[in-house]
């Protein structure tokens, strides 16, 4: 009997035992895990600073930019088509992969990536720019915007990650002070280097095609008319979670920024920003 009983409390330490050294290699493989992650999209931040450009185009670029400042202050026009080294690393990144459109910056955040726009919203929700595998996905423009427009609203999107990279710091948004700190998005293309100031900061969520009289944000890329676009930023204006003053007017390119948010089911988060200005 008491060798029964030594049997069954040995069975017990060994299998408390396994149990506990599976507890900690499936931990230390979340972490190592959430830790290459990170690492990654670190990396993938500071990418464009890695970008190499030919000197004599570089050295081109600074003379043009010159000339045009001194076109600027004789002419007191508005300058079309500088180029930035800015937009020559994007167009060199393009080169690596054709899906590359742009570089999204929000300064002092970690909010620092290329965008990619595939043929579909599904491909970058898992891939990077490499066109490899990753969790941690890409920022990435809405398949349906139209360069040869251009579109009116730049719907961009990003996963919300726990490790505080790709989009997750957008909700740092709900905060009107952080917004006071961080009132501009800067966004590259190969033929612009711009920035947009932000007009409305929302909470959403995915709604039912049943839900009537709802504010679908996600479907606005295009406004066919100039009262479409018009509801739009009034109905961007009036769910804003404080008061910013600055808005748009039709014709204003718009940039709206979306990621995955946890206050309620299929629940979204929304930066909307309108252009401003060209930097030079």
């Amino acid at each position: 009997m008491k060798n029964n009983v030594k049997s069954k409390k040995r069975i017990i330490y060994i299998f408390g035992y396994l149990l506990l050294s599976i507890l900690i290699i499936i931990s230390a493989i979340y972490i190592i895990n959430f830790l290459l992650l990170k690492e990654e999209a670190k990396n993938e931040s500071k990418l464009l600073d890695t970008v190499e450009i030919n000197n004599n185009e570089k050295e081109n670029t600074e003379e043009k930019r010159t000339k045009e400042n001194d076109k600027l202050n004789e002419q007191k026009n508005e300058i079309e088509n500088i180029e930035t080294e800015r937009m020559i690393k994007v167009k060199e990144l393009k080169k690596e992969n054709e899906d590359v459109v742009g570089w999204l910056e929000i300064e002092n955040t970690s909010i620092n990536y290329p965008v990619l726009q595939g043929e579909d919203n599904e491909y970058y929700m898992t891939h990077n720019y490499k066109k490899q595998k990753s969790k941690n996905g890409s920022i990435f423009l809405n398949k349906d915007y139209d360069w040869n427009i251009p579109s009116s609203n730049l719907l961009i999107y990003g996963h919300n990650l726990n490790n505080g990279t790709m989009f997750q710091e957008l909700l740092k948004y709900q905060n009107k002070e952080f917004y006071m700190n961080h009132p501009i998005i800067r966004f590259t293309t190969e033929k612009e280097d711009a920035e947009y100031e932000i007009i409305s900061v929302f909470k959403s969520r995915v709604y039912y095609k049943s839900e009537e009289n709802v504010f679908r944000y996600y479907y606005f890329i295009n406004a066919n008319t100039e009262e479409e676009y018009n509801k739009f930023v009034k109905d961007a204006k009036e769910a804003s979670l404080y008061e910013i003053e600055e808005t748009a007017k039709y014709g204003d390119q718009l940039i709206t920024l979306s990621t995955c948010s946890y206050h309620v089911k299929d629940g979204r988060f929304a930066v909307v920003g309108r252009k401003n200005k060209k930097i030079l």
